[in-house]
């Protein structure tokens, strides 16, 4: 066993031990690098003294591995100080996960609150922050000051479904148990200290304004937080949880195995077996989609992005989709009735340090899911690396395999690919106020039907409304996986809320697929494929839902020639001088329906099982000049056609 005693450890490339002893007037210092611990970590503290000991510093984006493979040993009243860095807008939400728990001097993790925040001050020191009275509903930038009001937590033990009321109040309790989220609101104003000179930025370094959202850098001090944590997770119910850890996680080796899935160390998945199935594999992260400016709920613009971790193997990108996002207009402005921007794609396959979100109980009652060291692994926050706490930039696909990643799952990250699967976005622009995405992805290992861990619902509530549809299951998904076919056809629903809404749906982006020539939407009433990877379709539909009208396909043709046999017996056309229309039966076919659709989907007429005739006459006459749609049904199948009426003589 290796025990070391430090008074100051500068570390410049990574450092391994069996065990780590901190004692009393000392600290070690982690920067820019990681340190692995194979064992337990005990720093020791000693109050009588006026500077910081006992203490383990994570600078730079310097992290801590460890790999205890049970109940964590991690003891002593020594911190560890790790930074993570938060939105600035006072009115704004995070959800968090804290990698530190209260430092009673005994073995194990223990519970946090926000009373372990602290403001940096310097390399090492820090102050602890202002705790603010709960009728309180602002934090102060400096001197750091937290609005207590803000605190809640979700957990499924009391909890039903995610609505408003079913949080949990914490408030400045610390009763936030190690791999619980939380949620906490920003600063206001600015902090332009520099902790660490050319080391670091500044804590803060603006907030001009509500719409200039910054940063704002807290110094999470406690016990590190080691080993198995059990989260409390119960069937079709949410629980608000995240990354527990002083380091970065492989979000997709979390996902997968707690879905029932076997990851062999070549990467590849087997399963789920069900029985060991405790989530769905889903982790729904919360974006503000535009930057808050009331404490209102109903002014509140936000919506909750969507991650599956369903490559072909475990340590390859799975697939984020957007939360929904504003609209722009045609000079590039933003179109102000929506939500912000969301053109970029969040990374989220290795989860940084505090970061929080949501997982969905899977086939159980009262159960947990695991979280472990094995998925801890040294990836510094970044776009290019996979890894994001708050979005900064665009996000674009990456080419080639992984450098190396250290990590204590013994994983070499070289030999796996950091693309993403092959994959489309379609974005919906609904009534011009914003965008909805929903994202096909193309997996051989998977099925046409459901795969746990490879689809995702959506968790957006919004009155009018795009989603894709998957046998057998009753629920909206944004994300479908499923083995790529040319002749594929995928349904595609739309939700109307109002009256009449718009809909403007396109190919947003096509990811890893140049072989893929064409996109369309299928429209059955009409029997018309629209084009959307090189145009928009736009329609406006009456309040309904329309889950069997719409389908994304890759070929412009029908399913068969059913049709076109049907059209060599049965003629259509629209007299418009006697203003009738007319349908032909030279062949005496047995005619099960005969229907008139507007261009809504809005039936105009319906006869069932008319008696067999060789012709057949409709008036016209009361109707508006547009373009209907008739469906005939035989037992041949059906045949649809376009007419136009103008009741003009």
């Amino acid at each position: 066993m290796k025990k070391v005693i430090l008074l100051m450890l500068m570390i410049s490339s990574y450092t391994t031990y069996s065990q780590l002893f901190v004692g009393s007037n000392s600290y070690m210092y982690v920067g820019n690098q990681f340190v692995y611990v194979n064992g337990g970590i005990n720093l020791q503290e000693d109050m009588t003294l006026p500077i910081d000991n006992g203490r383990l510093f994570l600078r730079r984006e310097g992290q801590l591995l460890q790999g205890t493979t049970s109940s964590s040993t991690n003891s002593g009243s020594g911190k560890l100080s790790v930074y993570q860095e938060g939105t600035s807008n006072n009115f704004g939400y995070n959800y968090w996960c804290s990698p530190i728990g209260n430092t009673i001097a005994g073995a194990g993790n223990e519970s946090f609150g926000i009373s372990f925040l602290n403001q940096p001050v310097s390399v090492t020191e820090s102050n602890q922050a202002v705790i603010l009275p709960s009728n309180v509903s602002n934090g102060i930038a400096n001197p750091l000051s937290i609005a207590s009001y803000w605190i809640y937590k979700f957990t499924p033990i009391i909890n039903g479904a995610l609505v408003y009321a079913d949080w949990i109040p914490v408030g400045s309790a610390n009763s936030i148990k190690a791999g619980e989220g939380f949620t906490m609101k920003g600063t206001m104003g600015s902090d332009n200290y520099n902790p660490g000179g050319v080391e670091l930025s500044v804590n803060n370094p603006y907030n001009v304004s509500p719409f200039v959202p910054s940063a704002q850098r807290y110094d999470f001090r406690g016990k590190p937080n080691d080993g198995n944590i059990a989260i409390d997770v119960a069937d079709g119910k949410l629980t608000l949880t995240g990354n527990p850890y002083s380091s970065a996680i492989n979000l997709n080796m979390f996902l997968l195995e707690n879905s029932g899935y076997s990851i062999a160390t070549d990467g590849s998945i087997s399963g789920p077996i069900l029985a060991n199935s405790v989530i769905n594999g889903e982790a729904f992260f919360w974006e503000h989609i535009k930057p808050a400016t009331t404490h209102v709920l109903l002014g509140y613009v936000g919506g909750y992005g969507t991650y599956v971790a369903n490559n072909v193997n475990a340590f390859s990108p799975g697939t984020y989709n957007n939360a929904t996002w504003n609209t722009y207009n045609i000079d590039g402005s933003l179109n102000t009735t929506g939500g912000g921007a969301g053109t970029e794609r969040y990374k989220r396959m290795f989860t940084p340090i505090g970061q929080g979100f949501f997982v969905e109980g899977f086939g159980t009652t009262g159960n947990q899911a695991l979280m472990k060291n094995k998925y801890r692994v040294f990836v510094k926050e970044g776009v290019s690396n996979n890894s994001q706490f708050e979005r900064n930039s665009s996000s674009d696909n990456q080419v080639g395999n992984w450098g190396e990643i250290p990590n204590v799952a013994g994983v070499d990250y070289t030999q796996f690919s950091k693309e993403l699967l092959p994959q489309i976005k379609v974005h919906t622009i609904i009534n011009n106020a914003y965008t909805k995405e929903v994202t096909v992805a193309f997996n051989p290992n998977s099925t046409d039907g459901y795969d746990l861990a490879m689809e995702a619902t959506s968790n957006e509530d919004l009155s009018s409304d795009v989603y894709l549809s998957i046998n057998g299951q009753m629920k909206p998904f944004v994300i479908s996986t499923l083995p790529f076919e040319m002749d594929k056809r995928i349904p595609f629903s739309i939700k109307s809320g109002s009256a009449m809404t718009t809909f403007k749906i396109a190919i947003g982006d096509i990811i890893n697929f140049n072989e893929l020539e064409n996109v369309y939407i299928y429209d059955s009433l009409t029997d018309v494929y629209h084009d959307v990877k090189n145009n928009f379709f736009e329609i406006s539909l009456p309040q309904g839902i329309y889950e069997n009208r719409f389908e994304i396909t890759f070929l412009s043709q029908s399913l068969s020639n059913t049709n076109s046999n049907i059209k060599k017996s049965v003629t259509v056309y629209q007299n418009n001088l006697s203003q009738n229309l007319t349908i032909l039966n030279p062949d005496l076919l047995e005619l099960k329906e005969i229907n008139l659709f507007d261009l809504t989907g809005k039936r105009i007429l319906e006869r069932n099982k008319p008696n067999i005739e060789a012709e057949y006459r409709f008036s016209t006459s009361g109707l508006s000049k547009a373009v209907y749609i008739v469906k005939i049904k035989t037992d041949k199948g059906e045949y649809s056609q376009k007419i136009i009426v103008s009741n003009e003589n």
